[in-house]
């Protein structure tokens, strides 16, 4: 590992602090190096707060040092006035010497001006360390800018014999297939994405709160299919406790504050329909959780980025077949007696 790489490393695993708080802006960390020390390093942690860099900088205790120093940045500086100034300008206005970057924003405001700016004001720029591993760290940030879509995570949990639900049940209750380690942390995944969506049946059989009560951080909003308004206001999701968007054929629904409905034909090109309103509606990433239905059909349409499947002990014989999905898993782990395979879209 190079000495670039350490840094812009540990620019990551700042950066990664911000996940779930940052929306709509990307997670960026920042290290400044004199004389081969750390003497500064700071990540974005929410919209409006100041950036990675500000952070950085306002880190480090003798600021004389900044003239002689290396600014690590796992994203490109911003060069546009936003909610917070550019930081190309405090880099320059520091006389900081030498930036290294990771990679380049993709935002079109951003989108190389920033490097643009530092390499015209006179400073060494050295682009596209670890570029991988940061455009990993942003990969919902890019897919929103460059597809027009949020990064779509699939979730489903099914038993060892392939079923995701029973036939049926007694109450509008989940059927609990893995154990409470597995559903903490999809309720940590939960804080981390900006939405969370399920079909009309999983709301009328289970009675979903969709929220992260089992993990510490924001509630996601709740997306919710409901094609000709089967979900009435008994049911939890509508409980105003956190934002929803319904998507539905219906025009009898007025939106309220915490209450949005979005029209559509639920028709071949549902999932695309799906898509546009939560671009429209700034949401970068969404957990789609079920039911089979729902996630066939995103997986039908082919517009997915990752699959999180859980595979518990339980046996059912008889259900509702799980959703089927191509490929081999980039990961595996053991929680307990459940497993977790991940997939990705190739």
């Amino acid at each position: 590992m190079t000495t670039h790489e350490f840094y812009m490393k540990r620019c990551i695993e700042l950066a990664k602090n911000g996940l779930g708080t940052t929306y709509p802006n990307p997670l960026v960390g920042s290290v400044i190096v004199h004389n081969d020390k750390i003497i500064g390093e700071g990540w974005h942690k929410k919209a409006g707060e100041p950036h990675a860099e500000v952070n950085a900088v306002n880190s480090v205790k003798d600021k004389s040092l900044l003239k002689e120093a290396t600014i690590y940045v796992s994203l490109e500086p911003c060069s546009h006035f936003g909610k917070t100034p550019p930081c190309c300008d405090l880099i320059i206005a520091h006389e900081i010497p030498n930036v290294v970057i990771g990679t380049v924003d993709p935002f079109a405001k951003v989108a190389g001006n920033g490097i643009k700016r530092l390499v015209e004001s006179g400073k060494n720029v050295t682009v596209g360390i670890l570029e991988d591993e940061c455009n990993e760290l942003n990969k919902r940030f890019f897919t929103f800018h460059q597809k027009q879509r949020p990064y779509i995570i699939l979730k489903w949990a099914e038993t060892a014999d392939g079923f995701i639900a029973p036939v049926s049940k007694e109450e509008k209750a989940p059927v609990w297939i893995t154990n409470q380690y597995s559903r903490q942390v999809v309720h940590k995944w939960r804080t981390e994405e900006q939405a969370i969506l399920v079909g009309t049946n999983t709301v009328l059989n289970d009675n979903p709160k969709l929220d992260a009560r089992e993990f510490s951080g924001n509630n996601p909003i709740r997306v919710v299919l409901d094609k000709s308004g089967k979900v009435s206001k008994n049911f939890n999701v509508k409980d105003n406790s956190q934002k929803t968007i319904f998507i539905t054929e219906s025009e009898k629904y007025t939106s309220t504050e915490n209450c949005n409905y979005e029209n559509t034909i639920f028709d071949v090109n549902l999932v695309r329909s799906i898509c546009d309103i939560l671009y429209k509606n700034n949401i970068q990433s969404i957990i789609i959780e079920g039911g089979t239905k729902t996630l066939q059909t995103f997986i039908d349409a082919n517009l997915w980025d990752e699959a999180r499947v859980f595979r518990g002990k339980k046996i059912f014989q008889n259900g509702i077949i799980a959703p089927i999905i191509s490929g081999n898993p980039v990961a595996r782990f053991d929680i307990i007696n459940d497993e977790l395979k991940i997939f990705k879209q190739l």
